[in-house]
């Protein structure tokens, strides 16, 4: 009965569980309940006519370049230094990020392949999902920095394997915590913020660092085609609704091209 899940949606609620994990535990019942129904196994499914709770959306943070370069430096060193060089340099969703297998990424070629990502629910564990959308499984090439970059973490990830011994968790990821098992993202964004304040920076959301490198791009006259491909944004609408607002120099930019077309001559 829809009654029966919207009541397990407000009692979650009240137990202080957010909407965004609410939404997680209606996306994993809706495609189990998919499943079911073209195995015949239920006459329809139900939470099609349930609507979990809205995400309230968040003023979005976002650095600029010179920040964007301070941030990377005092990262070096730290045990966030991976997870920032990617975060700046591919625009990756958190979940992407924590869920990327060295499997997942090619140093030769240096590409990096995005097939999945990983959330942690209250009460549930971490569960591994597909790509936001279906453009989410993307390709993107990595400077070549971050390859060195991505040499030496691998180099440091064996040392501390060795370290554990047998207390490893292999699950071959790239970024992972300090026995090979799933960074907890709660615990990501608490070193972040040390991260932030040791740098003087404003507070800003793990996910504020992909507005800051889409908005950077967007700014750098990076085309939106281009963008929306790094993004893996189904839309591009999206792309350019979010990240498309005009800035001062771009009006400026703007206003020149006029002055060179339409000047007078004295």
């Amino acid at each position: 009965m829809p009654q029966h899940i919207q009541v397990l949606y407000t009692k979650m609620g009240k137990k202080g569980l957010s909407a965004k994990t609410i939404q997680n535990v209606h996306g994993l019942l809706h495609n189990a309940l998919d499943n079911a129904l073209r195995w015949n196994m239920v006459s329809r499914n139900v939470t099609s006519v349930v609507k979990p709770p809205r995400i309230r959306k968040k003023e979005k943070q976002a650095v600029n370049l010179e920040q964007a370069r301070a941030l990377m430096l005092a990262a070096r060193g730290d045990r966030l230094e991976m997870f920032i060089a990617l975060a700046l340099t591919t625009g990756m969703r958190r979940g992407e990020l924590l869920a990327l297998r060295w499997s997942d990424v090619d140093l030769d070629k240096r590409v990096l392949h995005v097939r999945r990502t990983v959330d942690f629910l209250a009460h549930y564990g971490y569960v591994e999902n597909e790509p936001k959308t279906e453009r989410s499984r993307r390709d993107i090439l990595l400077p070549k920095f971050v390859i060195t970059m991505l040499k030496a973490h691998q180099v440091s990830q064996q040392e501390q394997r060795q370290k554990v011994g047998s207390k490893w968790v292999d699950l071959n990821l790239v970024i992972c915590g300090l026995e090979g098992n799933y960074l907890n993202p709660r615990y990501l964004q608490k070193m972040f913020v040390k991260l932030l304040q040791s740098t003087g920076l404003p507070h800003m959301r793990i996910h504020d660092l992909r507005h800051s490198v889409l908005s950077l791009l967007v700014g750098m006259q990076i085309d939106p085609l281009s963008v929306q491909e790094l993004a893996g944004h189904e839309d591009i609408t999206t792309t350019l609704g979010v990240y498309g607002h005009v800035n001062y120099s771009m009006l400026q930019l703007i206003a020149d091209k006029f002055n060179e077309i339409f000047k007078q001559n004295p």
